[in-house]
């Protein structure tokens, strides 16, 4: 019997009984398996149209909103006056519609933040408010500032100020003030921007210059005062550089003068007969 058995242990340790797994662990282990193939073989194909690449690729460029950035934005909210102003003007028409007067004026910083920006009530009774152009409509001028009270205003910001505009004649004349010559930077003058000694709109050199779209329609002086001022500031150092050269030679000109008269009244006593 003792032998017996001391075969059967023999036998138990010879061929010992595999171990059953639990079901749920070897259904997991083949389905790891599985996955890890499955991944190994997506992975080594860049085409394959089911990766996070694949789909941004194949997503039409018309469903990526871009938001559109106003070009001319100002940076900051600093309302502050500074060395540096722009102003526009909206006119209405009077005496009998040919006739311009200021119906709207604004005025902005070097940052492009409002100043000042008024309707404002001619002298004379509005025949044509040319809304299409000016944006002004009858509501707008019912409490709108008096013409004196706003050329008071306007006249006390601008006061040795650089003034900055697009043909700042019309909105000097409209507001029946004057600035010195040397502290005005008009963008209608500017010898750069003009083509063939022509004068650009403010509409086209927005657009070539700052890529801003402007005067669509009724026009907002706050936005065509920022692209006068936006243009200066871009071209500021060579500006002033020409203003400067200009001012030089003008100065050179006008010590030569005298001494040319005096030349013309030696050269004509010298002439004349000796009696």
């Amino acid at each position: 019997m003792s032998s017996d058995l001391k075969r059967k242990q023999k036998k138990k340790k010879i061929n010992p009984k595999p171990v059953q797994l639990n079901p749920n662990w070897s259904l997991l282990q083949q389905k790891l398996k599985s996955d890890s193939h499955g991944n190994s073989r997506k992975s080594s194909n860049p085409e394959n149209p089911s990766s996070l690449l694949g789909k941004r690729k194949e997503r039409p460029d018309s469903e990526v909103d871009v938001p559109k950035i106003n070009p001319l934005t100002p940076v900051n909210d600093d309302s502050s006056l500074t060395d540096e102003v722009a102003m526009d003007c909206e006119m209405v028409g009077v005496s009998q519609g040919t006739k311009s007067a200021l119906g709207r004026v604004t005025l902005v910083n070097k940052w492009g933040n409002v100043l000042y920006d008024e309707f404002v009530r001619p002298v004379e009774r509005v025949v044509d408010f040319r809304t299409h152009i000016s944006g002004i409509r009858p509501r707008d001028l019912r409490k709108a500032k008096d013409f004196r009270v706003a050329q008071t205003k306007v006249a006390e910001l601008i006061k040795e100020k650089i003034l900055v505009g697009h043909a700042l004649h019309n909105d000097l004349k409209a507001l029946l003030l004057t600035h010195p010559k040397k502290d005005i930077r008009d963008t209608a003058e500017y010898q750069p921007f003009l083509k063939d000694k022509t004068r650009k709109s403010l509409k086209h050199l927005a657009a070539e210059i700052l890529g801003a779209d402007i005067q669509n329609g009724e026009h907002c002086p706050i936005d065509d005062a920022r692209a006068a001022m936006m243009l200066y500031q871009k071209n500021r150092k060579e500006w002033e550089k020409n203003v400067k050269d200009q001012t030089r030679m003008w100065l050179k000109q006008k010590k030569r003068k005298p001494k040319k008269k005096a030349k013309e009244g030696n050269t004509s006593t010298n002439h004349d007969p000796i009696v």
